[in-house]
């Protein structure tokens, strides 16, 4: 199980990171002549030595961990509710 102490490093790292949306940009499927990069809010981060797919993942993490995160709280709310705990006390 994840900690709520990592939780904390992996939002902290989010905050700090550029501001969203992010987007790749692969050369030769997006564009033809230059680099592939990611285009944050404020630049373009060229990154060498990447494949196409690794710089997709790059890129739409900016979007998906604040996703996941949102939803790792909120069954984390949902399994602490009063509600839930008793459902799965008289399941058990």
């Amino acid at each position: 199980m994840i900690t709520q102490e990592r939780i904390n490093q992996i939002r902290v790292r989010l905050q700090l990171a550029t501001p969203g949306p992010w987007k790749s940009f692969i050369e030769g499927r997006d564009h033809f002549g230059g680099s592939s990069i990611v285009r944050t809010s404020g630049e373009e981060l060229e990154i060498l030595g990447a494949t196409g797919e690794d710089i997709d993942f790059i890129a739409h993490a900016r979007q998906d961990v604040p996703e996941l995160l949102a939803e790792v709280e909120r069954l984390r709310a949902l399994l602490a509710s009063p509600t839930t705990s008793s459902r799965a006390s008289n399941n058990g």
